[in-house]
């Protein structure tokens, strides 16, 4: 997995390579039951609040820490969601008014679909506090738990 967060620029660009078709990777963003499978740290629990993957649509999970502590974030799509590409905004109730954009895409070539997720924010600030706030440790567990899903998924088609 490679993250660029470039000094000064609002943005973070990250690309994960899985042996997978990009539909399989769509399907674990778009269902709530597989997004629960592999989003966030092992540590935390996910419960899927809302999941509306449609042009409006609104989403929202919930992680809880062992405490019972929640950490809720939300947002909407924006555009159909399709197998190519996914466009949302999203924002942590803990810092109201911090929202970003996410464009997600999954680009499949010989049985091999490269993920990138593009994250603009309005602010360079306001990308450094992600970078800070643990965005690594959170990107690169959830990655590989996707990886893990999805292979178990193809196994599962086959």
């Amino acid at each position: 997995m490679k993250i660029v967060a470039e000094p000064g620029v609002p943005q973070v660009v990250v690309t994960r390579e899985f042996r997978a078709p990009r539909e399989l990777l769509f399907r674990a963003y778009a269902e709530p039951f597989l997004v629960k499978r592999w989003l966030g740290p092992a540590e935390l629990e996910l419960v899927v609040n809302q999941l509306d993957p449609r042009h409006g649509g609104r989403w929202r999970w919930t992680h809880y820490d062992k405490a019972g502590k929640g950490y809720a974030f939300h947002g909407l799509y924006h555009g159909d969601p399709t197998p190519e590409r996914i466009v949302q905004t999203y924002e942590f109730d803990h810092a109201p008014g911090t929202v970003y954009l996410n464009l997600i895409t999954f680009d499949e070539r010989d049985g091999v679909t490269t993920l990138t997720q593009n994250t603009v924010f309005f602010a360079v600030e306001d990308r450094d506090r992600y970078v800070a706030g643990g965005m690594d440790r959170g990107l690169r567990a959830s990655m590989a738990k996707l990886d893990e899903l999805v292979n178990r998924l193809a196994e599962e088609a086959r």
